[in-house]
C-alpha cells in the first residue's frame, strides 16, 4: 500500500509582546519611569558605592574614640610605605591609651622611653615571624631604651591551640618564665598542646605539675577573655598587632619599619 505523505503544520509562534516605552501611562493618568539596566551594567554602579561605604565603615571602626589610629582613619598596615617619619606623617597620627595591668608580662625597664604592646596568639604563623625576625633585632639595637608588654589575642575560630597555650604562659608567669615560656612557644620545637606544654616546662625547670594543675582548672582563662576583650575595644582584629607608644603597628612588620617609629619617638624623647 503506498506510502501517502503527510504535511506537517507549522508550530504556532508564540505572540511577541509589543515593546515598552520606559515610559508607561498608569491608569490613574500618571506618568511612571522603567528603567531597564543589564547585570554587568548594575555591578558596576554598585561596586564603586560599596567600595566607598567600606571605606566609611573603616573610618567609623579605627578612625574614632579610643581605636583612631589616624586623623585619616587608616590603620597602618605591613603594605603602608613607612620609610621616615616625613614620609608617613608620624607626628599626626593618633595615639591609644592601652591600660598596662599589674599581671601583665613585662620585659625591659619600666622607664624605657619606648613602650611596646603586642596582642598576639601564640599559634599565629605572622607572630612567628616577628618572633624570630624582628624581635631579636628590636633587643640587639634598641636593647635597655624598650619595654616590651605581652597581651593575649587568640583567634580562636582558626587557631584552636591559641587559648590553652596562652593559659599555659601565663601559668609559666605564676613561676616567674613567662618570657623564657613565651619563647619556647614560639619556637614551636614541640608544637602545641598538653604534652607540649610539659615538655616546655620541663625544659625550663619549673614545677610542671603545678604548671599543668594551673592549666587544668583554667586558672588564667578570665585573665586570657580580658586581654582579648581590650583587644575587641580597641579595633585590634588579626595578629600581631602593636602599639608603639600608643601608635599601632598592625602585621608583622620588618625591622625598618619598627625602625621608623621608634627612632621618631626616641627623638621626640631628646634620646
Amino acid at each position: 500500500m503506498p506510502r501517502m505523505a503527510t504535511t506537517k503544520r507549522p508550530r504556532k509562534q508564540p505572540a511577541k509582546k509589543a515593546e515598552q516605552s520606559p515610559i508607561q501611562r498608569a491608569g490613574s493618568g500618571e506618568d511612571l519611569l522603567r528603567f531597564e539596566i543589564k547585570r554587568s551594567h548594575f555591578w558596576a554602579l554598585v561596586a564603586p558605592v560599596a567600595f566607598v561605604l567600606g571605606l566609611a565603615l573603616g573610618f567609623v571602626l579605627w578612625g574614632r574614640g579610643p581605636a583612631a589610629v589616624a586623623n585619616s582613619g587608616q590603620a597602618l598596615t605591613p603594605q603602608t610605605q613607612v620609610q621616615s617619619p616625613s614620609g608617613t606623617n608620624l607626628a599626626d597620627i593618633q595615639r591609644y591609651e592601652i591600660p598596662i595591668d599589674e599581671d601583665d608580662p613585662v620585659f625591659g625597664p619600666a622607664d624605657a622611653p619606648i613602650t611596646i604592646v603586642e596582642f598576639a596568639d601564640f599559634q599565629c604563623p605572622y607572630c612567628v615571624r616577628h618572633f624570630e625576625q624582628t624581635y631579636p633585632l628590636i633587643l640587639e639595637q634598641y636593647g635597655e631604651q624598650v619595654r616590651f608588654v605581652f597581651k593575649n589575642y587568640p583567634l580562636r575560630s582558626i587557631h584552636p591551640d591559641a587559648d590553652a597555650a596562652a593559659q599555659a604562659a601565663e601559668c609559666a608567669q605564676e613561676q616567674g618564665m613567662f618570657w623564657e615560656y613565651h619563647d619556647l612557644l614560639f619556637g614551636g620545637a614541640l608544637g602545641l598542646g598538653r604534652e607540649a606544654y610539659a615538655g616546655y616546662a620541663d625544659q625550663l625547670g619549673l614545677d610542671t605539675d603545678a604548671l599543668l594543675a594551673c592549666l587544668d582548672e583554667g586558672r588564667y582563662a578570665e585573665s586570657v577573655e580580658r586581654d582579648y576583650a581590650l583587644g575587641q575595644q580597641l579595633g585590634v582584629s588579626s595578629t600581631p598587632t602593636f602599639f608603639i607608644n600608643g601608635i599601632a603597628m598592625v602585621g608583622a612588620y620588618p625591622i625598618n619599619a619598627f625602625q621608623t617609629v621608634i627612632d621618631f619617638e626616641l627623638g621626640n624623647s631628646g634620646q
